[in-house]
């Protein structure tokens, strides 16, 4: 077996929430000030552990609310698990909220520099780069325009141009395939399986099984916030879809 490029070891993910269906700004202030506030933990991953080897594709599957954004963001580092331990080894590209490094009073070129250098591109690499992230994006004299004019597949094509620029060595994609119209989807998921055909690992969450089983080795079932199941695509596939 390959090197193993993600481990993931019993983690667990708790969120602190106020418990109290409050509605407005005031009643909550009015029910901070009186002591009044409850809280309760939301236990969003219960002591989660699996690995993904190097060139793998792991897909992961699971109702609304499973825990599935909440792995690819522990695993991106946008949150500290509460227990446990995720190591990642190479540099990781998420692609969860596309575009999320954007500022929408800057142009589209602006942006390119922007969201690449918070993927950790540095500006010589961009700019030997930009002419094709461009073309890719099929944005034309749109890329001098304010993004805030953008539609929101003009955003989500840009988005993807910029993060699949270089073959990161672990992508984590959460819906990315459904961004665009349906040539640029196309597009898309050749230039996905492109990355996955080159040795990168991809971590990649759709609610389209016809998608997982298209693209994934192996599937992660979450339920409730644990494993459910882990295994082969058309083992797991088949369980959930008759479950």
């Amino acid at each position: 077996m390959g090197k193993t490029m993600i481990e993931v070891s019993n983690v667990t993910m708790q969120f602190h929430m106020n418990a109290d269906k409050i509605l407005s700004l005031k009643e909550f202030v009015m029910c901070a000030l009186r002591g009044k506030l409850r809280f309760e933990d939301f236990t969003a991953l219960d002591a989660v552990s699996f690995s993904v080897q190097k060139g793998e594709t792991l897909g992961l599957i699971g109702r609304n609310g499973a825990g599935k954004s909440t792995v690819l963001k522990v695993i991106s580092g946008i949150l500290k698990p509460t227990k446990g331990t995720v190591s990642c080894r190479g540099n990781v590209v998420p692609m969860l909220e596309l575009g999320s490094g954007f500022d929408f009073e800057l142009t589209g070129r602006e942006n390119i520099f922007l969201n690449g250098a918070i993927l950790g591109y540095n500006e010589k690499f961009l700019r030997d780069r930009y002419e094709e992230i461009v073309a890719f994006s099929e944005l034309g004299e749109f890329i001098e325009a304010p993004i805030r004019n953008y539609s929101s597949g003009m955003l989500a094509r840009l988005a993807f141009s910029v993060a699949t620029v270089v073959n990161p060595e672990i992508l984590i994609v959460d819906e990315i395939l459904s961004v665009g119209d349906a040539a640029f989807q196309e597009k898309s998921k050749k230039r996905m399986t492109e990355l996955m055909s080159g040795g990168t690992t991809v971590l990649f969450v759709s609610h389209s099984l016809e998608q997982i089983q298209e693209m994934c080795d192996r599937v992660l079932w979450l339920e409730h916030g644990k494993i459910r199941m882990i295994g082969r695509t058309a083992e797991v596939c088949s369980a959930y879809s008759t479950s």
